[in-house]
Order: structure tokens, then sequence, then C-alpha cells
């Protein structure tokens, strides 16, 4: 498990890219870049990064169930992802 406090930093970078997306965007079709350099940095979506929504792990990520590879085969082979069962041929 992540540290709750890099967690946490995660979750205020996500509100403040959330906040701030159509002033960017705005800024970016007038071609006003001095103007986007004075927003504050967590505020580009580049800075946001993949984490597993139950632990936070940054590492093995799946972005279509929106957590890590871990958590996904203990989810997985508890049967609490529906339509996923373990492959053997």
């Amino acid at each position: 498990m992540a540290k709750k406090s890099v967690v946490a930093r995660q979750a205020k970078r996500e509100a403040m890219v959330a906040k701030l997306a159509e002033k960017r965007a705005a800024l970016k079709a007038e071609g006003d870049y001095a103007a986007l350099d004075k927003l504050p940095k967590n505020a580009s979506p580049v800075r946001l990064k993949n984490r597993c929504q139950l632990t936070g792990r940054p590492k093995g990520y799946m972005r279509f169930f929106g957590v890590s590879r871990v958590t996904f085969r203990d989810m997985a082979l508890n049967g609490k992802i529906p339509g996923v069962k373990k492959a053997s041929w």
C-alpha cells in the first residue's frame, strides 16, 4: 500500500486539474503562454500518475479496471470481478 501522503497528494492534483481545465484550454486556444506559465504546475494533466484505486500502487496499473495487477489478481481469484476467471488450457 502506498503512503497516505502520496495518495493524498495525487488526489489534490486531480482536483486542481479538474478545477483549472477550462481555464487552461482557453489560454491554450488564445496562445497566451505567459498566462499558462503563471498557473500552478499541478494544474497540468501531465503531472497526474495512474494509481490503483484501492491501494495507491503506481506500478502495474490496469487502466480498464482502475486497479493494479496485484489487486486485480486477488479480486479475480475471489470472484469479485464479474466475467473474469483464471485461464487454464
